[in-house]
């Protein structure tokens, strides 16, 4: 940490971009007068400002920080879930988008309550916004890194800095500020990537010829083994996991979902997915190579330093140490952006689930529009808070990289959202009964699995499985419970539009 020099170069780049996105947060802060503006911007988006939205917020510092770690400290097997996207995309086109374009409907979790009743969307409300703070915290840690190694500055006073001045533009300038500091962000985070990977490749003796053939003596370009083994993270392993993580990603989570409703038409909520998809598969190829491209440098100029730096540290040093003063300060506003169009995303989405799913619905029914705007306000505060203080958790955790522990958090804790989703799109013989037993029992395994994962249990009572499997067993066995017990039950809520089955109705 204490190797690199502060340039004021950099630090101008960096204080440029973010008084652009203070600007812009404050200019939109004028337009949010209801709810509806401050959580959908008016429903007036076209499809590709929503698709670079898309790419923004689930391009985060995990993928411009841990990828590149990732990479570096190991091969590229953790890019194969990734590889998944393209083909859950068609199935949202198709099958998910319908289903949350309904008039009215502002939150996914309203869904689950026509499908299922109140206790299904109470639960998969709570689940996301838990689910949610933990992603808040892993991702302002990551960005704090490079913030901390430019300054000096302590990494907790960091990850306060940054959190507040993320949350005060987001709780401010609402949903459109979200959108359209989404869009620019993204655009600087791919030029950031970019020239990191042309540089290394320009100052290296051999070029890329050399990049290629380094990392391909230190299988570095490896996709993991491709044996069937579920203690290991093979091929097929991590390829499930993204058919797995992509179904959530794509037909549960708010974020997503926020932005299919906000969509003009129907048509740009579908183009909006299909340029998401498009555009996000290279982008995160680009940064797995970046990694790869870092590992090559430091075999070819060796630095004592780089050996005592954990893995997500060794992409910031190489930044702030090796790429010229200005330029090195671009590229960190890319790891800034990266974060940014992520946190400021999720906490427009708690704010949103938290009025729509839990004060509208159940704690605070009947009040006034402003009552609900300025608590959404609050409650986006509350998320801001509860990120600082996961994130300086996250700074005390040791871990391999934070894009593993990243997979390890989103399986255990997952819940059975992906599961309660599917059974109520692609089945009509699963009621509301059916599903909160199964619902129940589901939770009960994922504790159990959990534990045994934490080696909390003995090892005689431990399924022998690797922690990146348990969201998709725990959803497996909703899906056969709820299935299981519907045939013994009579159907008893109308469906209309709710499954593919009755959609046209």
């Amino acid at each position: 940490m204490n190797a690199v020099s502060i340039r004021s170069l950099d630090l101008a780049m960096v204080a440029i971009y973010l008084l652009g996105m203070l600007g812009a947060g404050l200019w939109f802060s004028r337009r949010n007068y209801s709810t509806e503006k401050y959580f959908l911007g008016g429903r007036s988006f076209p499809g590709w400002v929503i698709g670079l939205s898309m790419l923004g917020t689930s391009i985060s510092s995990v993928t411009f920080l841990a990828f590149p770690a990732a990479a570096y400290v190991l091969d590229w097997r953790q890019l194969v879930p990734n590889l998944m996207l393209p083909f859950i995309a068609v199935l949202a086109i198709i099958v998910f988008i319908p289903f949350f374009r309904r008039p009215g409907l502002t939150s996914a979790f309203e869904y689950l309550e026509d499908r299922f009743g109140k206790g299904a969307r109470i639960y998969g409300a709570l689940s996301f916004v838990f689910l949610q703070f933990i992603r808040l915290g892993k991702v302002l840690f990551l960005v704090s890194i490079p913030v901390s190694l430019m300054t000096g500055i302590e990494m907790k006073y960091v990850i306060i800095g940054v959190g507040i001045f993320i949350a005060f533009y987001t709780v401010v300038g609402g949903f459109e500020a979200v959108i359209w500091t989404d869009l620019v962000q993204s655009i600087v985070l791919l030029l950031g990537g970019a020239f990191c990977a042309f540089y290394v490749a320009l100052k290296l003796p051999g070029g890329l010829e050399q990049i290629i053939e380094v990392s391909t003596q230190n299988e570095k370009f490896s996709l993991g083994p491709t044996r069937f083994n579920l203690t290991e993270r093979t091929f097929w392993t991590v390829a499930l996991l993204g058919i797995f993580n992509w179904l959530a990603y794509l037909s549960s989570d708010q974020n997503i979902v926020q932005r299919y409703v906000a969509s003009k038409t129907d048509r740009e909520a579908r183009r909006a997915t299909a340029i998401y998809a498009a555009v996000a598969l290279p982008t995160w190829i680009l940064f797995f190579f970046i990694g790869t491209c870092v590992f090559v440098w430091y075999q070819v100029r060796p630095d004592s330093v780089v050996a005592n730096l954990e893995p997500d540290q060794v992409f910031p040093y190489f930044l702030l140490t090796t790429i010229p003063a200005g330029l090195a300060g671009m590229t960190i506003a890319g790891v800034l952006a990266a974060a940014m169009s992520s946190l400021d995303s999720s906490i427009n989405a708690i704010s949103t689930v938290v009025v729509v799913d839990v004060l509208k619905s159940w704690l605070a029914k009947g009040r006034n529009d402003r009552f609900y705007l300025f608590a959404a306000r609050c409650v986006g505060i509350g998320a801001a808070v509860l990120m600082i203080g996961g994130a300086i958790l996250f700074s005390s955790i040791k871990k391999e990289s934070m894009n593993d522990l990243s997979w390890i958090i989103a399986s255990v804790f997952g819940g059975c959202l992906v599961g309660l989703f599917m059974v109520g799109f692609f089945t009509k013989r699963v009621d509301s009964f059916s599903a909160m037993v199964a619902l129940v029992l589901s939770i009960v395994i994922n504790v159990y699995l959990g534990l045994g994962v934490a080696k909390c249990l003995p090892e005689s009572l431990t399924i022998p499985i690797h922690s990146y499997w348990v969201g998709l067993f725990v959803n497996l066995a909703f899906v056969v419970i709820a299935v299981t017990i519907s045939v013994f039950r009579k159907q008893k809520r109308k469906l209309k539009g709710l499954t593919i089955w009755t959609i046209k109705a």
